[in-house]
């Protein structure tokens, strides 16, 4: 209520402006019929003191009185006729004042009651971020959310590819605890454009994992609830999305979507804060930095940053793998042979980082591979030895970190 007295006065006020300045009469020459006026009744006294001096006879002043008098009507009659001319533009400025009045507080008001916020009081940064927190408790969950989303027509698939979806369907309902059988179903639900089953499969998948349960399955969990809801993070995939980044806080698509919920729940500065932090310390051919670069100038804006989005460096060299022989040659290779032309490649990666260098994507590479192969000794020495090429490299160290960890070398 306060807002609108204010608003009103400040209309008054500038309508009362206006009133002065159109209504104030401005000083100009008098008419000419009013200085005839004064020279005849002036004729008029000469012409009496002239009969009292014995100047003129009485006759003589009779017919110039008679004179002088209808010229004083004739000016009489003018000035009457130009006062009433004057008087129309004045009743025009006070009509013109009124019209004015009613559009600038009438229409001011008006005007704001559909372009702004009617009854919403001030808000300091506090109170924004005691709103932001209560939307973010008072959220709709996850089933009200897909509840309210348009019917998805359904996919038409490969009909043999529909009859195995259909085969591990029926396999896991005889199979529940099959941990490997609803990972699959999860993974093929997605790609059949079921969203909400794929995220009941994945959900089964981690409650058979139990502790075991890592960053990458909570992450993948996260996402489906997201895609089941049309992008809506839910407070089940907030849940899902702080598993993942308790486990691995440099998983990069659930930094994406935590974001994302950070925005929709009224704190687009801190989103602004993490999707940049996000883009500066990932490698530029990270998959999540494709959406972050295409929102981010929003977010800033929201938050109030000055923002300018930085030139995408360029995509490191694709890593040299296998050539078309080998791949060719190890079609006819016994298993064993396989393992040992794996071991040779991955032999002379290490020997080429060593002694020439590499990206980061390399060395994470590496490490990643003598994992696999087994060799966690090797793996740390490694990752030692990375970790001190990229000291300071906050990006090339988190890279190599992810390694190391999806090699098992860190919890």
């Amino acid at each position: 209520m306060t807002f609108w007295i204010i608003s009103l006065a400040l209309g008054v006020m500038v309508s009362a402006l206006l009133a002065v300045v159109l209504l104030r009469t401005r000083p100009g020459p008098n008419p000419a019929a009013a200085y005839d006026l004064r020279v005849y009744r002036d004729q008029l006294a000469d012409v009496d003191r002239d009969v009292a001096r014995g100047l003129i006879g009485e006759a003589d002043a009779e017919r110039v009185r008679t004179e002088v008098s209808r010229r004083i009507l004739t000016a009489d009659a003018q000035l009457s006729r130009q006062t009433t001319q004057t008087g129309a533009p004045a009743a025009l400025s006070r009509g013109a004042v009124a019209v004015l009045a009613v559009v600038i507080v009438a229409g001011s008001m008006l005007f704001y009651r559909g372009l702004g916020a009617p009854g919403y009081g001030d808000l300091s940064l506090k109170h924004r971020i005691e709103m932001a927190e209560e939307l973010r408790l008072n959220r709709p969950a996850q089933a009200e959310a897909e509840a309210r989303m348009p019917a998805r027509p359904t996919p038409e698939l490969e009909p043999g590819y529909q009859a195995l979806v259909d085969q591990l369907r029926a396999t896991v309902v005889k199979r529940p605890d099959d941990m490997q059988g609803q990972a699959l179903l999860a993974r093929h639900e997605a790609q059949s454009g079921n969203m909400v089953a794929a995220h009941r499969a994945q959900a089964q998948v981690i409650a058979l994992m139990g502790d075991q349960a890592g960053a990458a399955q909570y992450g993948e969990l996260a996402e489906l609830l997201i895609l089941a809801a049309g992008g809506y993070v839910s407070p089940e995939a907030e849940t899902a999305l702080r598993m993942a980044l308790e486990r691995d806080p440099s998983l990069g698509p659930a930094r994406y979507y935590w974001g994302m919920m950070l925005a929709q729940t009224g704190r687009p500065d801190m989103a602004f804060r993490l999707w940049d932090q996000t883009l500066r310390t990932s490698l530029p051919d990270a998959p999540w930095l494709v959406p972050i670069r295409g929102q981010i100038e929003e977010m800033a804006w929201r938050a109030g940053v000055e923002y300018t989005l930085p030139t995408a460096a360029r995509s490191p060299e694709p890593l040299a793998g296998p050539s078309a022989d080998d791949v060719e040659a190890a079609a006819g290779m016994s298993a064993d042979e396989q393992a040992q032309m794996v071991r040779n490649m991955v032999d002379r990666l290490s020997e080429r980082l060593a002694s020439e260098g590499g990206s980061p994507a390399e060395w994470a590479r590496l490490i990643g591979a003598l994992g696999v192969l087994g060799e966690a000794d090797r793996a740390r020495a490694i990752h030692g030895e990375a970790q001190t090429v990229f000291a300071g490299d906050d990006a090339a160290l988190a890279a190599i970190a992810a390694a190391a960890h999806q090699a098992g070398l860190t919890p």
